[in-house]
Order: structure tokens, then C-alpha cells, then sequence
């Protein structure tokens, strides 16, 4: 594929494991980031498919579902812009409403695919539901620009989305820039 960046991936090493759900219809585009995103970080899976029973059974092995957070857009959370150049998360529980007392995650699920497929992905596996909900308000728009329209301003890649999420809770700033610099790779040959 002429677009490939897969070569130019260096390892991205990050004490939180990430579990990327991918709807079956997102595989196939050109700009996609779950691929690249999952190349890039060695403590990472990609599963394809519309649902799992559970967390431990797509896992793959016993994990408790308190230490894990998935990474989903919330109503309830005003999402504004600030002149502030920091990425800023905030903690939900299965019902929407914040969390006062944040357990530490062990573990990232992230859903991969369009908005629309992305709500279905929520939708289809209720037992997202005992996981934190991480809603990410970034300080700045997608590095798509006008490539890939976005139904939100804070609507960023899943690339792009994990990076800064990462950055926040392991309080590393590298980790978003090394990942940002795979996509900004990728879109250099757009």
C-alpha cells in the first residue's frame, strides 16, 4: 500500500495496557489509526467484531474490570476548548456521572471505527458499563485537518486519542508526541 507507514514505527512504551475494539467496517481505510496505533505500542491487542460477553473473554484471561477505563465521548461533560494546551480527561461511571475517586487504570479500552460505528460498539457490549468512562477534552483540534471531517471539534483520532489519554494518566507528554509523529507520517503522504 502506498500510504503504509508500518516500517517507521518505533515501539512506544507505556505501563497501561490498551485494548483497541475495532468495528468490522473500519479495517479497510486508507487513514485509519488503530493498526498503526497498535503496531506502535507493544502492551497493546486489536480485536475486530461487533461484541464480546465480557471483558475478560475478549482479553483473554482474569482482569478486573474496576482497573480498567474505556475511552468514550460523554453528554454530560462540557467539552470546551481553552486556551490552555493541556489535554484534560474526565472520569465517568457506568452511568455517566463524574467520579470522585478515580481507581488506577491497569488497562485502556478504546473503540475504533466511525462515531456511528463507535456508538454501536458502546451499545452492543453493555459490560463497558463497569468500566471508569474516560471522556477526553483535548487542547487541540484532529492533525487531520480537513483530510477526515469529524462530527465534533474534540473528535480526534483513535491514535491521537490514546496518545493524549496516556500522556494524562502516566503523566508522560513524550508518549503523545511519538504517537502524533506516526500520524503526522501518515498524513504526509496524503
Amino acid at each position: 500500500m502506498q500510504y503504509c507507514v508500518c516500517a517507521e514505527i518505533h515501539p512506544v512504551v507505556v505501563r497501561t495496557e490498551v485494548l483497541i475494539l475495532q468495528h468490522p467496517q473500519e479495517p479497510d481505510k486508507d487513514l485509519g489509526t488503530a493498526r498503526l496505533l497498535h503496531l506502535a505500542l507493544p502492551n497493546s491487542s486489536l480485536k475486530i467484531g461487533l461484541s464480546w460477553p465480557n471483558l475478560q473473554k475478549v482479553t483473554g484471561r482474569p482482569v478486573n474490570p474496576k482497573e480498567w477505563g474505556v475511552l468514550y465521548l460523554g453528554s454530560k461533560v462540557k467539552q470546551t476548548f481553552e486556551k490552555s494546551m493541556q489535554d484534560r480527561i474526565s472520569y465517568l461511571d457506568g452511568k455517566g456521572d463524574p467520579l470522585s475517586n478515580e481507581v488506577p487504570l491497569r488497562g485502556l479500552v478504546v473503540l475504533d471505527g466511525t462515531w456511528s460505528q463507535a456508538k454501536t460498539l458502546w451499545w452492543r457490549n453493555p459490560w463497558l458499563l463497569k468500566l471508569q468512562r474516560l471522556v477526553l477534552i483535548p487542547a487541540q483540534r484532529s492533525l487531520y485537518g480537513s483530510l477526515r471531517k469529524e462530527p465534533r471539534r474534540e473528535c480526534v483520532s483513535t491514535l491521537e486519542a490514546v496518545g493524549a489519554v496516556l500522556s494524562v494518566i502516566e503523566r508522560n507528554s513524550e508518549i503523545k508526541t511519538q504517537l502524533n509523529k506516526i500520524l503526522e507520517k501518515l498524513l504526509s503522504r496524503f
